[in-house]
């Protein structure tokens, strides 16, 4: 079964994720005269270099496709619930443009995404403008606050977010390379796009606190994405004698470095890079030079958490996801569920399907995810809300990658599964 197909009713039984799923659940009273339809709009990255975020949307889509068949309740009235999904085709031009569709056109009541600042920035600017009310989740929350221009002292009023920030994945890092045996000089890789400009920032990003915790980062200035050479990066890790690499890039531009990496000789102890080394298809294709590759964790099947909306807990879920598709499960699996989780909560408890009436509920947010609390307080601004976060490493047990969290210092409730090996 590839992506593209949908998956029907009688394979999601099968799998457990939608058998659960019964109508008391969400308070659906098939017998009551149904209101108006209430429309969630979705925006994701499904193709384009970043489509590894969204490569989960069928089976979710699907998953809760089944679950609202027979409604929603909110506000006594029972509902019918379409969702409409579009594909930002990892283009802010292009999320933009999907979600002022969704807003003018689709006349949607409440907007999700998902999947980098490249698709949840301008999602959320759309909402913002328009004053539809929007929740998003897989960006750190600094470069989806301050990349927005947002101001800590007033923040946004209908755009909001659970996901970790930069602060936790530093921490997931530095539990990582603590008690490993380095020079501490790190090799930066930062693109300029709204991730790389924040990792990097002086103030906010990576310098500052690993110089605090006595690392030294080599940054070499910002390249563009989709850059086919990196030989003057490598030229200046190599002569700064740079142990340890990181950053946050795309899967293509990762791939270019690490094989101009081999070919010119560099070869660092750690490379713990964002983004690009989450999914499991981008360490398969690297093969060999896959193994021992380390990434920040923010989601695993061995997370100790449970959706409160099927009762699926995390292993529960990863499972009915390769069951379903024949391939292995990716991070953004759960938080894809989470965001429809948050939604579906918010529009239960919505005194009203109206805009303000649904920002009230998400505002008054107190949620139990399988990707844990979700609840906005004000901290750390007002718009956001943090998730926990590890760091792990891929390593080959038998004939496939498995990512084994090998730090959790930041999270110790999230068990780790190994130690972490140096590069040979």
């Amino acid at each position: 079964m590839t992506d593209n197909q949908r998956l029907n009713r009688r394979t999601l039984i099968k799998t457990g994720a939608a058998a659960i799923a019964m109508p008391a659940l969400l308070g659906a009273n098939s017998a009551s005269a149904q209101a108006k339809v209430i429309k969630i709009g979705h925006v994701s990255p499904r193709t384009g270099p970043l489509a590894g975020f969204g490569e989960a949307d069928t089976f979710i889509l699907e998953q809760v496709r089944g679950i609202l068949g027979s409604g929603l309740q909110s506000g006594g009235k029972s509902y019918k619930v379409e969702i409409v999904s579009k594909d930002s085709q990892s283009s802010g031009s292009r999320a933009a443009e999907v979600a002022s569709e969704l807003i003018q056109r689709d006349k949607v009541d409440l907007l999700v995404t998902a999947g980098t600042p490249d698709t949840t920035n301008p999602v959320s600017d759309q909402a913002e403008v328009n004053e539809v009310p929007c929740v998003a989740t897989n960006c750190p929350w600094q470069p989806y606050f301050f990349g927005r221009k947002g101001d800590p002292a007033k923040g946004f009023n209908w755009t909001y977010l659970f996901f970790w920030g930069l602060e936790d994945v530093i921490a997931a890092f530095l539990a990582l390379w603590d008690g490993a045996p380095t020079n501490k000089v790190v090799g930066g890789l930062f693109p300029n796009d709204a991730d790389g400009n924040a990792w990097g920032d002086k103030e906010r990003g990576l310098p500052p606190a690993l110089a605090a915790a006595g690392y030294k980062l080599l940054d070499p200035g910002r390249y563009q994405v989709m850059n086919n050479d990196f030989s003057s990066q490598i030229a200046a890790f190599k002569a700064a004698n740079a142990e340890i690499v990181t950053g946050n890039m795309i899967p293509p531009d990762f791939s270019t470095f690490w094989s101009q990496a081999a070919q010119q000789g560099f070869k660092p102890k750690i490379v713990t890079i964002g983004k690009a080394l989450l999914f499991p298809s981008v360490i398969n294709s690297l093969g060999a030079r896959g193994n021992g590759l380390t990434s920040e964790v923010w989601w695993t099947p061995n997370h100790p958490f449970k959706s409160g909306l099927t009762g699926q807990n995390c292993a529960q879920l990863a499972k009915a996801y390769e069951d379903a598709t024949k391939r292995p499960w990716s991070q953004p699996i759960g938080f894809q569920h989470a965001l429809f989780e948050v939604a579906i909560d918010v529009l239960k408890r919505a005194k009203a399907i109206e805009p303000k009436a649904i920002l009230d509920s998400i505002v008054a947010t107190n949620y139990q995810s399988i990707v844990g609390p979700v609840q906005w307080t004000g901290k750390p601004v007002k718009n956001v809300t943090k998730t926990p976060l590890v760091a792990g490493q891929w390593q080959r047990k038998g004939d496939k990658f498995e990512l084994v969290i090998t730090a959790n210092r930041p999270a110790p409730n999230i068990p780790t599964g190994g130690k972490l090996e140096l590069l040979s």
